[in-house]
């Protein structure tokens, strides 16, 4: 008698968000949309990086509170299934940072300081040398979290590959010293669309520049934002031939105008001359009005009950601690820490 075929498990991927506000159109294209297509094929485990978060925001921990429901919020809306991916809270897994507790002695404030991602962050917060010790290992939380769920795959930008980079040189090293294979490494799932300029044209959308097209806001706030989306600062008449490259309101069109064929047309009217930023302005305000609609729909709905929301938050703690406390319980064993 045959026996029966032996199902490969799913791939596990591990992604997330630090909650220090509302989630955005840059957010959507980097990796929400993504998510929902993930959840189908992959086990996806997704969490609100709420002790992260910490790292630069210890002064205002109300923030990081009061967006950790308001985020899962922004999930369920874009139809992330709680019965398909597991959402979770970070600071709930304690085993999270017993994780690190170990891997800090795996790497050097030196190696910690060259990290790429690690510098830009500290140049941009001006940290100079009064970096936060959290946010200086931030590369080994993160090592932890990747680690904890044996993921294989992290969904990320461009400018996050040198973070997967030294979590694999952790999961290298640690595995070397016990001489067994008990972590695995992961590789980086960079998206099609990186990221998504600001409205300004600045180059990063971001909640702290104020240059957001957030996934909750209303038919008039939307109207508003496009309104001042940056185009061609040099199309001063509408007869004159526009810039489609760098023009923030074509890459808009680009990342979720689904009438392809058209888009081409308007481009090449665009470039020789005779089309307005108006209508432009106009095509992008429908587009995404249209897109946004039956988000901030199911955002309303999901928000009537939060204590709905909690608890799906605390079911999915749960199962994000029984898969984290197996992997601690593994690194224990190897590392001769278990007596009892």
């Amino acid at each position: 008698m045959n026996s029966p075929e032996t199902k490969t498990p799913a791939p596990v991927i591990l992604t997330g968000d630090r909650p220090t506000g509302p989630l955005h159109l840059g957010h959507f294209v980097g990796s929400l949309r993504n998510r929902v297509a993930y959840q189908n094929e992959y086990r996806q485990f997704i969490m609100l990086a709420d002790a992260q978060a910490l790292t630069d925001n210890m002064d205002d921990t109300g923030k990081v509170h009061r967006n950790v429901v308001e985020v899962a919020l922004d999930y369920l809306a874009v139809g992330i299934d709680p019965s398909q991916s597991t959402i979770f809270i970070q600071s709930q897994v304690p085993e999270l940072a017993e994780l690190t507790f170990y891997y800090l002695n795996l790497v050097t404030v030196a190696r910690l300081e060259r990290n790429p991602t690690v510098k830009t962050e500290i140049a941009l917060r001006n940290f100079e040398r009064d970096i936060p010790a959290g946010f200086l290992t931030y590369p080994v939380s993160q090592a932890s979290d990747i680690s904890a769920f044996k993921a294989t795959l992290v969904p990320v930008g461009e400018d996050q590959i040198p973070m997967i980079e030294q979590c694999n040189e952790i999961v290298r090293r640690f595995n070397r010293l016990v001489n067994k294979d008990i972590l695995v490494e992961c590789k980086a799932l960079v998206p099609e669309i990186g990221r998504l300029p600001g409205i300004d044209g600045k180059a990063k959308m971001s909640k702290s520049l104020g240059n957001t097209i957030n996934l909750g806001d209303s038919e008039d706030q939307i109207r508003a934002a496009v309104k001042q989306v940056y185009t061609d600062p040099l199309h001063l008449k509408v007869s004159d031939p526009g810039h489609v490259e760098g023009n923030v309101a074509f890459l808009y069109l680009d990342a979720f105008d689904t009438d392809k064929a058209a888009l081409e047309e308007m481009k090449a009217h665009y470039t020789r001359g005779g089309l307005g930023d108006s209508i432009v302005k106009k095509r992008l305000d429908l587009v995404l009005q249209e897109m946004l609609a039956p988000i901030r729909a199911r955002r309303e709905e999901f928000a009537q009950d939060k204590g709905q929301v909690l608890q799906m938050l605390k079911e999915g703690t749960m199962k994000a601690r029984e898969v984290a406390a197996g992997t601690v319980d593994e690194v224990r064993r190897a590392l001769g820490l278990s007596y009892f």
